[in-house]
């Protein structure tokens, strides 16, 4: 059967995320030329735009089926080339941020890698786990702070980013178990510790 090309690419929970795709480099370019805490501001305004819209898109392809094989794909890639040019973007101003975007590349390509081996193994599309959604929910959540929080003490600044490290290890070592041990039990075991519901995380 034919695919219908423009409910494909050009649904209404795609176009947003066309749209969260060209807010990167409006992003970058008011960061980069900010002056004051206005321009931080807007900054910040902006990657508030972008989480927003990545929270509805999801809702309106479920409310309304229009879910979608290529919609499947650039959700993710909107999200991760947001998050990794904001963490680029704060490393002028916060040197540990390097570490962070570090953890965050390695971490992606392992999820990535696992992933495939995973659907190749089981013929299966695994969605994000608990442990994964905290720790991109934390990552968004810090970038957003420090991004508008211009004189942030070092050390709060510090600790938020030691704590972001710490779930993006995490979220790549429980994946790794998931995928090769099969073991479920880790995402129970992690509400045990982060008391988050699966209902709240997804809105």
């Amino acid at each position: 059967m034919k695919k219908d090309w423009k409910r494909e690419y050009f649904s209404i929970p795609n176009l947003m995320g066309y749209f969260r795709l060209i807010l990167i480099p409006v992003y970058l370019m008011v960061y980069i030329h900010a002056d004051g805490m206005k321009d931080y501001a807007i900054a910040a305004g902006i990657l508030l735009l972008s989480a927003l819209t990545d929270f509805f898109d999801g809702k309106v392809a479920r409310r309304f089926d229009m879910i979608t094989d290529w919609g499947k794909i650039l959700d993710p890639i909107a999200d991760k080339l947001t998050q990794g040019i904001v963490v680029i973007s704060l490393i002028f101003r916060y040197r540990f941020m390097a570490i962070v975007l570090v953890i965050f590349i390695v971490q992606q390509l392992g999820q990535g890698i696992l992933g495939l081996i995973y659907i190749k193994k089981s013929g299966k599309v695994e969605g994000a786990k608990m442990f994964g959604k905290v720790s991109t929910a934390f990552l968004d959540f810090m970038v957003l702070v420090l991004v508008i929080w211009i004189d942030i003490p070092k050390n709060v600044a510090l600790a938020m980013m030691t704590v972001s490290v710490f779930l993006m290890t995490n979220s790549l070592l429980r994946y790794f178990d998931y995928y090769y041990k099969g073991n479920k039990m880790n995402e129970v075991h992690f509400l045990k510790i982060f008391p988050m519901t699966s209902q709240q995380l997804n809105g």
